[in-house]
């Protein structure tokens, strides 16, 4: 069954006020090819608002066990590398990590999932700026959340929800002290984005460049 997410559920209704106006405008225009035009566009605009809004059913893997961190979202894996971290966050500032970035196009599914069993230890929202979210500068200087979760055995993982160019909204419902499930859905980056995860150096990645990863499904390391 397709499935509208509740975050953009605002967008959907203002994007449906919109088109009807639309509709309803090309409904008195005399000139055929203005008419055309019109409802080829109102059709493109829903079409486009229902399937960027879409928020299909994910389950975790059959094997899954806390050690796993899996992508807070769909898209293609566009960096792998070791860092170091440059500010307190869950971790100390100076500390060597492992990064690993998902490129989200404005195709993909924008809702954001946990990658792990926890609690939230860290949570921040910084303003920022806009750039394209495959630069990699973005991680640092666009418009983001970091959030930060510690599992029972004091596991961690640090993640960014990151604004890219055409994206200007963040939505995150998580905040420091909530208990956290794998999977689940905690938000949504709307209109292009880009998502860092950040694991200490012994994590075992389980991904490669380039490689398309679903959220909730696919497994981006193993925390040690």
């Amino acid at each position: 069954m397709f499935k509208i997410t509740y975050y953009g559920r605002d967008v959907v209704l203002k994007m449906v006020i919109i088109c009807s106006l639309i509709f309803i405008a090309a409904l008195f225009i005399p000139v055929f090819i203005a008419k055309v035009i019109l409802l080829l566009l109102v059709i493109f605009l829903m079409s486009f608002t229902f399937y960027f809004f879409r928020d299909p059913e994910r389950k975790i893997p059959d094997n899954y066990d806390d050690s796993m961190i899996l992508a807070p979202g769909d898209g293609k894996i566009c960096l792998i590398e070791d860092i170091i971290n440059k500010e307190d966050n869950l971790y100390p500032k100076g500390e060597a990590l492992k990064q690993v970035s998902i490129f989200l196009s404005p195709l993909n599914v924008h809702v954001n999932r946990n990658p792990t069993n926890g609690t939230v230890k860290y949570y921040k929202y910084i303003e920022g700026e806009y750039l394209v979210a495959f630069d990699h500068k973005s991680s640092d200087r666009n418009e983001r959340t970091e959030i930060g979760i510690e599992d029972y055995k004091g596991r961690k993982v640090l993640f960014k929800q990151i604004a890219g160019f055409v994206a200007r909204r963040i939505v995150c419902d998580l905040d420091e002290g909530d208990s956290v499930k794998a999977g689940e859905r905690f938000g949504m980056i709307k209109f292009g984005s880009r998502v860092d995860i950040l694991l200490k150096p012994d994590a075992e990645i389980k991904v490669k460049l380039n490689d398309i990863v679903k959220g909730a499904e696919t497994v981006i390391a193993i925390n040690k």
